[in-house]
């Protein structure tokens, strides 16, 4: 094999290119003047901007992403930080309750509930932010963290509870489990311990980590099961009217994230767990073998518990986790199939998802890859393609916003 593409200047200036156009894309129509992010049309244009409801997660996510753009010396992008901590403090924040409501809309909640998703991704949003200082990182860490840790963690299985009401009280019983809200947490986890040094997160991650995988996926042949009951039995009959937060059978996308988040561990722990390495090559090589559209290429949404594609459009971020993945196996655990893979990854993805006429990326197409948009509406996020973008030009030693304050030249600013 050649050198690897990550190491090409030409790769990586094509990466850093498409960095700097997802965030200009997005920018330049995305903020909403009352509070919050709009989902966009495929052209750029808020899709609904007289009655746009605003996801918790989309906030939390904008803060992050330009957050890292701030690291990185991008103008414009503390402003966008700014405006993103400002709705999560004083708009999704329940003064009375507690916790982070799930949608926003015209200024007013419109869904109330609790969800351990959206609290993951405020845990991420104030753990990228203090990286930058913001005076409302340190308040936000403190409040996030102390409703995850009383309200959703359970010691037992070593995982969080799903949702509540926005009082706290259980929904459908509370008998529901996710991995999907879990494997989002461990990314935070693990962005809190690097932004704070404390230990308590990185132990929460690992075992989160210990249930989802090398429990839960183990006993699937690497396979990372979706769905379970209360006291973590797999549920294979779980069926859900909520196709993109929790589609039924399994999600090979998934086990491509989990790949990179496992070696991220696996470096930060500094225990060099012999489990984790053998879990990241295991579920990569498993989404690759079962997932992967040999014939058309790119990845299918679902599989059913024969391994048979069950929802057979292809999605970007299965791809951008995958392009992450491979990265981290590269640099950690280098072998010729990694390489191989990633360059698929990348072709397709140029190929298919990076709208040259409109900007951005598409975020879904059908089986044979032309634009759809049954699941998502337009272009609604930046946050898979950015790190899909940007992972790949840092070395795999943890967290990408920690990787982008270590090649900060001594004295910057950004490295303090």
């Amino acid at each position: 094999m050649t050198r690897r593409w990550s190491e090409a200047p030409v790769h990586r200036d094509w990466l850093e290119k498409q960095a700097a156009g997802l965030w200009d894309f997005f920018q330049a129509g995305f903020v909403d003047p009352s509070g919050g992010f709009f989902d966009l049309a495929p052209d750029g244009r808020p899709l609904d901007p007289a009655g746009q409801v605003h996801p918790l997660h989309i906030s939390a996510r904008a803060v992050h992403c330009y957050a890292i753009g701030d690291l990185l010396g991008r103008p414009g992008s503390r402003a966008v930080v700014d405006h993103g901590m400002e709705m999560l403090w004083t708009r999704h924040r329940d003064t009375r309750h507690g916790g982070y409501a799930w949608s926003v809309a015209n200024g007013t909640v419109a869904d109330g509930s609790k969800q351990g998703y959206g609290h993951a991704f405020v845990l991420l949003a104030a753990s990228s932010a203090k990286l930058l200082g913001h005076p409302l990182a340190a308040p936000m860490l403190a409040d996030v963290t102390e409703i995850l840790e009383t309200r959703f963690w359970e010691d037992g299985p070593g995982a969080i509870a799903e949702e509540f009401t926005a009082d706290w009280g259980p929904v459908d019983g509370g008998l529901y489990r996710g991995q999907n809200s879990n494997m989002h947490l461990t990314e935070a986890l693990m962005a809190a311990f690097e932004a704070t040094g404390e230990a308590t997160y990185l132990h929460k991650a690992r075992r989160i980590a210990e249930r989802v995988i090398d429990r839960g996926a183990r006993a699937e042949g690497w396979r990372v099961p979706e769905h379970f009951g209360p006291d973590w039995t797999v549920d294979r009959r779980y069926c859900h009217p909520n196709e993109m937060f929790r589609p039924a059978g399994t999600t090979p996308g998934h086990w491509l994230e989990w790949a990179r988040l496992i070696l991220q561990l696996w470096v930060l722990d500094g225990r060099r767990e012999a489990w984790m390495p053998e879990a990241a090559q295991g579920l990569f090589r498993q989404a690759m073998a079962l997932g992967w559209d040999a014939a058309r290429r790119g990845f299918f949404y679902t599989l059913d518990w024969q391994d048979r594609p069950e929802k057979r459009m292809k999605l970007w971020w299965p791809l951008c986790e995958a392009a992450g993945a491979a990265h981290f196996l590269n640099e950690l655990l280098p072998a010729p199939d990694w390489e191989t893979a990633y360059r698929q990854i990348w072709d397709v993805l140029s190929a298919g998802f990076v709208d040259r006429r409109n900007g951005g990326w598409r975020e879904e197409l059908t089986e044979d890859l032309q634009p759809a948009f049954t699941l998502f509406p337009g272009k609604g996020d930046i946050y898979h393609a950015l790190q899909a973008c940007l992972i790949p030009l840092y070395p795999a030693t943890g967290s990408l916003t920690r990787a982008i304050l270590r090649a900060s030249p001594p004295g910057d600013a950004a490295g303090q």
